[in-house]
């Protein structure tokens, strides 16, 4: 596939003005008038273009990204190869939907998935638009798969916004509250969070403690599925200990549950691997995936074993847009990009130096309780000197503080104290170094 021509983005940091510039206040007037409030944003300003590291907004700044568009953009925004093959596309056809008159394009990135994702069993799989689209349809499938109705989430759980994954979805506050009733049978159990589990407590004993909860909460034999992320994004960018999910997928096995990886946000080379699920050697019975997939269009899957997948009638799965032609073409560019130019092999670099300058901060400034995450998807758990106790006013402080000099970072976390690093792969050490410079001097 031969790269396309894209207006080239400079890769600095650049502040024109003061931040937000006049531009986005005057876009801020008109959004307070036609948007609504519930729709927020963690920036004031208004982005006008984005390539690389480095979003350029309405006024000219130059920001450093360490955002992704919160790990969409892993190959960059307007990557190159995904412009070239949207724009063929758009020529072509926008849309037919699939479930009408089908499409190469959708069958195309179905065979990639099955390359891509854990284990060397035959899988299938089907297109959605999000990963709460997703996530809602993996279920459906454990369950008419199974014939049983109970679903199992952990602790500190971030599934989407949608009815049945606000009931999968730990946090309450802004995502659950006023929002209900929500699905019924769903059941919720401790994970691993070695940095706030017991002093030694093993991936093993983790897994026993969550066993235990669901078998006394619901009992196994009843259970459709497990659903988890392999690194918890919005609950903290939490890595669990080694031997949980391998303890907990082997539990599934034997007692006939659907695990059900959701590789949403820890996808597609997010990690240093593939998956995330691979870091631990599990093979997932399903995998949910979105953002990362397509290189900021909408797209989203589930693909998994195939008698799993083969087993709900015909018409029981799909959408009007699931694997729009135009988002199945930009998912090939951005996989061939991801293969191309070595993300995963880059991803495992950018964590080396990142990991490295934030353990040297760590140091020097004791509120930084814990270091942790992989490849690219990292993160700063900040609390009270000396204690667990989060601190989520110093967390959004400082987060604040890299915004006013530039630089894009998100925060997460049950407890709102969580810095989450997310930079597309493709920028440069130069940036990122630069961005993890403002980042110490806002502590």
């Amino acid at each position: 596939m031969t790269a396309a021509v894209t207006t080239q983005v400079p890769q600095r940091r650049e502040i024109k003005t003061a931040l937000p510039g006049p531009r986005s206040q005057e876009l801020a007037a008109r959004r307070t008038a036609a948007v609504a409030q519930g729709v927020g944003s963690v920036m004031p300003v208004y982005a006008a273009r984005a390539g690389s590291g480095v979003i350029e907004d309405v006024d000219g700044n130059l920001l450093i990204d360490l955002g992704s568009g919160i790990a969409v953009t892993t190959v960059g925004s307007s990557a190159p190869r995904v412009v070239e093959a949207v724009q063929r596309q758009v020529a072509d056809l926008t849309h037919t939907c699939f479930m009408i008159s089908p499409y190469e394009g959708y069958i195309e990135v179905c065979e990639r998935l099955a390359e891509l994702t854990p284990g060397d069993h035959a899988k299938k799989s089907a297109l959605f638009n999000s990963g709460a689209e997703a996530v809602e349809n993996a279920v459906k499938i454990a369950r008419y798969a199974t014939g049983r109705q109970a679903i199992v989430a952990v602790d500190h759980a971030y599934h989407g916004r949608t009815n049945l994954t606000m009931a999968l979805t730990a946090k309450a506050m802004p995502y659950k509250k006023g929002f209900g009733p929500f699905a019924s049978d769903i059941y919720r159990v401790p994970t691993s969070y070695p940095f706030r589990d017991p002093e030694g407590m093993t991936g093993e004993q983790a897994a026993a403690r969550a066993i235990l909860a669901a078998e006394k909460a619901v009992g196994a034999s009843d259970i459709a599925a497990l659903v988890i992320e392999p690194i918890q994004g919005e609950g903290g960018f939490i890595v669990p200990a080694p031997g949980f999910l391998a303890a907990l997928a082997d539990w599934c096995t034997k007692n006939g549950i659907v695990f059900i990886a959701d590789e949403v946000q820890s996808g597609f080379a997010r990690t240093g691997a593939w998956f995330a699920s691979d870091h631990e050697g599990v093979v997932p019975d399903l995998v949910t995936t979105a953002k990362g997939i397509a290189g900021g269009l909408p797209l989203a899957a589930v693909t998994g074993r195939a008698e799993l997948m083969d087993s709900v009638h015909g018409g029981g799965l799909g959408g009007t847009y699931g694997g729009n032609p135009v988002a199945c073409a930009a998912a090939l560019g951005a996989i061939e990009t991801m293969k191309s130019d070595g993300l995963v092999e880059r991803a495992k670099a950018i964590e080396t130096l990142a990991v490295g300058r934030l353990r040297e901060l760590q140091a020097r400034v004791p509120a930084i309780g814990d270091i942790r995450g992989r490849g690219g998807m990292l993160a700063v758990e900040i609390v009270k000197p000396g204690t667990l106790e989060p601190d989520a006013e110093l967390t959004a402080a400082v987060a604040k503080k890299c915004h006013e000099q530039g630089v894009v970072i998100l925060t997460c976390g049950t407890y709102g104290n969580v810095i989450r690093l997310l930079p597309p792969l493709v920028i440069s050490d130069e940036l990122l170094t630069e961005g993890l410079d403002v980042l110490a001097a806002a502590f």
